[in-house]
């Protein structure tokens, strides 16, 4: 049997940099607390877990004073920045560079004041780590839409500016763009900026030929992975036998009957370490 573990799967850039940022004062012997999971992968938050990472939540971080807190990814909005500094936290900003970005960009135009009514309007998953860090510059006046069926609720009578999430699909951000512009009126005007992150972007089409090459595919994901559920449907769309593992205690063998080819492959939020342990299952098994 043929196992192949996708080399374009793993974390991406900005998970790789918090968590080489995390590590790196593990390694110095700090007491560091992270806001919320590094990662969307339980396997991975237990490893730091256990080099001594203490993940708290924002009710957590309001009662702490006088340490050192690292900020994932996914951003945070600024009352968590003005929270840090009322309670002397020290703040190591693992911030993704492009989520960094976009929430500069958000904030100068909301802070540009535009026409009255103007919708600041973002397409992404409500409640997600990086769409409330999003809305947070806006203090809270963004508009999300988490899919292109929800563009109906704009008032396409008022400008509207569209931003995205940069871990969602392209082919909804531009269902949306399209609905909009064949329904704002004339007198309003509409701008949109497509925020979408390539690197993550990217790994659609090549999942989807990933997938096709193999007769079984596993995806290794975290189950609150956004991005996962996204790219294995992707997998699913094109090869049925896609089956989602959290962990290589997961699969079912039975999976594997007949076929000669399995691909392992994963979210932006699955370590490479355990794909591998995935593959080693199978092959403890052949």
């Amino acid at each position: 049997m043929n196992i192949e573990i996708d080399q374009g799967s793993g974390f991406c850039f900005g998970v790789t940099r918090a968590i080489n940022k995390a590590e790196e004062e593990l390694a110095q012997g700090a007491t560091l607390y992270c806001l919320g999971d590094i990662v969307h992968n339980g396997k991975e938050c237990d490893r730091l877990k256990k080099m001594g990472l203490i993940t708290i939540d924002h009710a957590a971080f309001a009662r702490l004073h006088h340490a050192k807190v690292l900020l994932r990814a996914h951003g945070e909005p600024p009352a968590t920045y003005q929270q840090a500094q009322a309670n002397d936290i020290d703040i190591i900003d693992a911030t993704c560079p492009v989520v960094l970005h976009l929430q500069e960009r958000i904030k100068k135009e909301y802070l540009s004041g535009g026409t009255p009514g103007r919708q600041i309007v973002i397409y992404g998953k409500n409640g997600h780590a990086e769409v409330l860090g999003l809305v947070g510059q806006t203090d809270g006046t963004a508009i999300v839409i988490e899919s292109p069926e929800e563009v109906g609720k704009l008032d396409f009578s008022k400008d509207i500016c569209l931003y995205s999430q940069t871990t969602k699909p392209l082919e909804g951000f531009r269902q949306i763009v399209e609905y909009i512009q064949a329904h704002i009126s004339p007198s309003a005007t509409f701008r949109y900026y497509d925020t979408i992150c390539r690197q993550v972007a990217n790994r659609m089409p090549h999942i989807r030929d990933f997938a096709v090459r193999h007769d079984v595919i596993l995806f290794v994901c975290g189950k609150k992975s956004s991005n996962g559920r996204v790219l294995y449907n992707e997998c699913r769309n094109v090869n049925p036998r896609s089956y989602m593992v959290d962990a290589a205690d997961e699969i079912d063998f039975a999976w594997l009957d007949g076929c000669r080819s399995v691909g392992i492959c994963g979210a932006t939020s699955t370590p490479k370490w355990l794909m591998e342990e995935c593959a080693d299952a199978i092959r403890r098994r052949l």
